[in-house]
Order: structure tokens, then C-alpha cells, then sequence
């Protein structure tokens, strides 16, 4: 019998999955009441959410899956990893399981996928809290990001170094004591090969900065259906020292949702449940119950 790998001790939950076009699609659901859809961004996977999903499924019922290429999913090759898929994968996911009054939280790539499967059955979806994320076109990207998407070495450096992930182990968070060995091992299991590094590499080259990119119009249909939300109860998040999702972004989103529940966290950055998740539990918790 192989040895279970010391971080699974952070991640003690009941894998589940639907198949999507013939491939795994992995999900938690853990513990009973309101239901949250916990949607992750790049370079992480569910077990980002691991804290929110301990802390919440003694009142809450956890729907938390891993993108096609990520976590414990399936990770195709030859593969449409576009904002438009992944869109509708989860779209599927809430349809099979028959989700209702659902709570969106969504953090980085998540925000983009998570709404527009919001737009696309807004009847089942109640409110939604956003963590540093965007959805909606950006006339910047970080040079760091940027970098990743230069022909040949940006492909060596995500696939082959892994540089993407092992970067944000830094440059994601603020309390970077909290990054331990176990932890890092969590985050980076699942991508332990230039195979399996592929999704990260597709979502670094699937960020539309220009009308002619594939994913442009998807984003920006996005973009254009944020106002029709507003009516939804909205809560946002913010790591205040986030380099990629700076409080423009922020900002950004104060301007679709004014009547927006708001928390700044001056000492958090782009990983702000791993700085905050402390703070951010009950945030949540009175959020959903009505309370907030």
C-alpha cells in the first residue's frame, strides 16, 4: 500500500465527479444547508478553498470543483482551455447536480468563469462574493504574467520549470509563514509534470488583451451582462497588496455592484484566503445566512 502524502492531512475530503465530454471532472460537495460554488482560479485548484470548506460545512453545503487540467480533473492535451469552456464545464456542473440559491465565490480566473455561468442561469444564483479577481476587459497585464506568454520560453518556464506556481507560492501571499512544506506540496501536487502543467500554461495564454484573441468577445459578453447583477446580493473581498488584481479591479466591480458589501484587507494580497481566511469565514457565514 503506497503512503498517503503528508498533505493530504490538509485536504481530508470525499472526492466526487461527473464526466464532462467523456472526462473526469472533479468536485468536492461537503456538508448540508445554503449552497456555496467555490470556483478557482490559476495556478491553484480546490484545495485553495480547503479552510473556507472546513470552516463552513457544519452550516453550508460545499460545491468546490477543480477546472478540466487542474487539481484532480482530467488533463487532456488537445483541449479547448478557453474561458468559454471552462464556462460552460461548470454550467454542466450546476445542471447535473441541480443546484439552487446558489452562493457564488470566486477568486482570480474564477470570477470570469463563475459569472458568466451566473449569467447563463441566473435563476439558480442568489448572490456571489468575489476575491481578487476580474471579469471584464483590462488594459494591463503584470509584466510577470506577460512574460510567461513569450513564445518558447514562456511555455519552458510554466511547463517545463513550473515557474508559474512555484512563483505564486510567493507572490500570491503576505504571510508567507503560513506557506509550509505541506501546504506547498498541496498546491503543487497536481501539477507535477510538463503534461500536467498544461491548463496553467492554456490560462496564462487564454487572457484576452486584444479584440482579435479568441476569448475576447466571451469576456467582454461577461462584461456586458455585469449590470444585470446588480439586483443580487454581492459581497467583495480584496487583498489590498495584490500586484495582478490590484484594487483597480476593485474599483472596477464598486462601479457594477455600488450597493456591494465591501472588506479591504491592507495586509492580504492575491491569495487572500490564505492570508485571511480567519477573517474571511464568519465574513462569509453572516453573508449567507442573512446576517451581513
Amino acid at each position: 500500500m503506497s503512503e498517503v502524502p503528508q498533505w493530504r492531512s490538509l485536504y481530508p475530503f470525499e472526492s466526487h465527479e461527473i464526466r464532462v465530454q467523456g472526462m473526469r471532472y472533479h468536485y468536492l460537495d461537503e456538508g448540508e444547508g445554503p449552497t456555496l460554488l467555490l470556483v478557482h482560479g490559476n495556478p491553484t485548484w480546490s484545495f485553495h478553498w480547503r479552510n473556507i470548506v472546513l470552516g463552513l460545512r457544519g452550516r453550508c453545503r460545499l460545491v468546490v470543483p477543480d477546472h478540466i487540467g487542474c487539481g484532480l480533473s482530467d488533463k487532456p492535451q488537445q483541449y479547448d482551455y478557453t474561458l468559454a469552456q471552462h464556462i460552460e464545464n461548470l454550467s454542466a456542473l450546476v445542471e447535473q447536480l441541480d443546484l439552487r440559491d446558489v452562493t457564488l465565490v470566486a477568486q482570480d480566473w474564477g470570477g470570469a468563469i463563475g459569472l458568466g455561468a451566473m449569467l447563463q442561469a441566473k435563476d439558480r444564483f442568489s448572490r456571489a462574493v468575489l476575491m481578487n479577481t476580474g471579469a471584464f476587459t483590462s488594459p494591463h497585464m503584470p509584466w510577470r504574467i506577460a512574460a510567461c506568454r513569450i513564445p518558447g520560453v514562456g511555455p519552458l518556464a510554466v511547463r517545463g520549470l513550473n515557474g508559474f506556481a512555484h512563483a505564486a507560492l510567493t507572490m500570491a501571499v503576505e504571510k508567507r509563514e503560513r506557506i509550509t512544506p505541506d501546504l506547498r506540496a498541496g498546491i503543487l501536487a497536481p501539477y507535477d509534470s510538463w503534461a500536467n502543467r498544461v491548463a496553467i500554461n492554456r490560462f496564462v495564454q487564454d487572457i484576452p488583451m486584444h479584440p482579435g484573441h479568441p476569448s475576447y468577445a466571451r469576456l467582454l459578453q461577461i462584461e456586458h451582462g455585469l449590470p444585470s447583477l446588480a439586483d443580487r446580493q454581492m459581497m467583495l473581498i480584496w487583498g489590498m497588496k495584490d500586484w495582478c488584481f490590484t484594487p483597480w479591479f476593485l474599483e472596477r466591480f464598486e462601479q457594477f455592484f455600488p450597493a456591494a458589501s465591501v472588506y479591504r484587507f491592507a495586509d492580504c494580497g492575491h491569495w487572500v484566503v490564505e492570508d485571511a481566511h480567519e477573517r474571511i469565514v464568519p465574513l462569509i457565514d453572516s453573508f449567507v445566512h442573512g446576517s451581513n
